[in-house]
């Protein structure tokens, strides 16, 4: 059964980490996807496989909230510059980019996860 209070306090910490790591591109990213994985993890508890699925959800709830939000404000910097047709391209194409991110951090969160549930045994 899902523990939808991990999934929470991983998805918090995973936004909050990613919002200050922006000033750090990369390891910024990568790092939230990490703490964030390993806290869903560690508070469900559960072995290997409970919580690397833990962490899945945290990573991909925190990819999906990224991925709308981006899509919005590349819509919204399109149609201010490009008219309606600016705006549906800048959209769209930040859109995909998005659901490519909310991959990979999904499955770096799921690895964080499972280590994470090891270490609350």
């Amino acid at each position: 059964m899902t523990n939808w209070r991990a999934v929470a306090w991983g998805a918090v910490v995973f936004l909050v980490i990613a919002t200050f790591g922006t000033a750090i591109p990369i390891i910024g990213q990568i790092g939230a996807g990490i703490i964030g994985g390993a806290v869903a993890g560690y508070i469900a508890g559960g072995g290997l496989g409970n919580g690397a699925y833990h962490g899945l959800l945290a990573g991909s709830v925190t990819g999906v909230a990224f991925s709308v939000l981006l899509a919005l404000f590349g819509s919204v910097i399109g149609l201010a510059g490009g008219g309606p047709l600016g705006g549906l391209l800048g959209g769209a194409g930040v859109l995909v980019l998005g659901v490519v991110l909310t991959v990979l951090f999904a499955l770096e969160s799921a690895v964080a996860g499972a280590v994470g549930a090891i270490l609350a045994e």
